[in-house]
């Protein structure tokens, strides 16, 4: 048993896996709590499903299966699916809920229609199609170097992003009238929040998939939210708890034959957000206890 462990964690395949999945959970993690304190929480699962069609249009162009050209064509679907959302909220009176459902179901539905026409079409005979279904329920199993450069180099732009607009975007997302009135641009701020959260959800799909990819941003959040108040902690929770789940998704996925790995971080991020919301210093337990304590002080008083 003691071999077997030890053969998988030093294996090759294994540890490209673990460190692609561990890579991209901790910046997502960080980048999708001010997604969430921002209330963009299911715009996260809109984008992730309209990036999609940006895939097969992607491959349509180009004929080829790089990881650098599909994400690229995902991007673009990506931001111009937040701006449609966006134009349906300014120019209509349809709610932020329904236009979300109108992009994500129609974005998507477009994903689905030009992948069906790709199969058995004769202008793409020679162009290998095999692999663009992955990134629809994600395929981490079969993460490269080439991903692995792709998703460091977005995590190191990513860090240099947050740190450069740190205190904008907690002062945008707190405090919006405060952060006008001491000359914070609104429209920069969020638009450096739109790239992060684009970023992380297009490189996410290869390994992740477009169905699963927004829980990347916001169940650690989540989690974090049930120990800390304070949002450099709930970062630092958030992101480990991420990497923690990446890592044992990505092990439980490899010792098990069959398994899928994006499914199972899924599940071990799920486990330990049910888990803290029950435990955790602020979940359920801690605050039926403080509901207790305060009915004894009133009846103390």
């Amino acid at each position: 048993m003691m071999e077997n462990l030890i053969q998988i964690l030093f294996s090759y395949d294994f540890l490209v896996v673990a460190i692609g999945t561990v890579l991209l959970a901790i910046p997502s993690a960080i980048v999708g709590c001010f997604s969430v304190y921002k209330g963009q929480s299911l715009m996260a699962d809109a984008v992730g499903h309209a990036s999609y069609p940006g895939v097969v249009v992607a491959f349509m162009l180009f004929s080829i299966r790089s990881s650098v050209i599909l994400t690229l064509g995902a991007a673009v679907f990506g931001i111009l699916a937040y701006l449609t959302i966006q134009l349906i909220r300014k120019h209509s009176v349809i709610d932020f809920d329904a236009a979300l459902a109108i992009v994500l179901t129609g974005f998507f539905g477009l994903g689905m229609v030009l992948k069906s026409y790709l199969q058995g079409n004769p202008l793409y005979m020679r162009a290998s199609q095999a692999g663009l279904k992955n990134y629809i329920f994600g395929s981490a199993a079969f993460i490269v170097k080439e991903d692995i450069i792709m998703i460091a180099v977005c995590a190191i732009i990513a860090t240099i992003l947050l740190v450069l607009f740190y205190k904008e975007l907690v002062a945008s997302i707190f405090d919006p009238q405060f952060a006008s009135a001491i000359g914070i641009s609104m429209p920069i701020v969020n638009t450096v929040l739109l790239l992060l959260m684009v970023m992380f959800i297009v490189v996410g799909l290869k390994s992740i998939g477009a169905v699963l990819i927004s829980s990347f941003l916001t169940m650690p959040c989540i989690c974090a939210n049930q120990h800390s108040r304070n949002l450099k902690q709930v970062l630092f929770i958030a992101g480990s708890m991420a990497g923690i789940s990446a890592f044992i998704g990505t092990f439980l996925s490899t010792a098990y034959s069959g398994v899928a790995t994006g499914p199972m971080v899924i599940i071990c991020m799920g486990i330990l957000t049910v888990l803290s919301m029950v435990f955790g210093k602020y979940g359920l337990v801690a605050q039926k206890r403080l509901g207790k304590d305060a009915k004894s002080c009133q009846k103390c008083c």
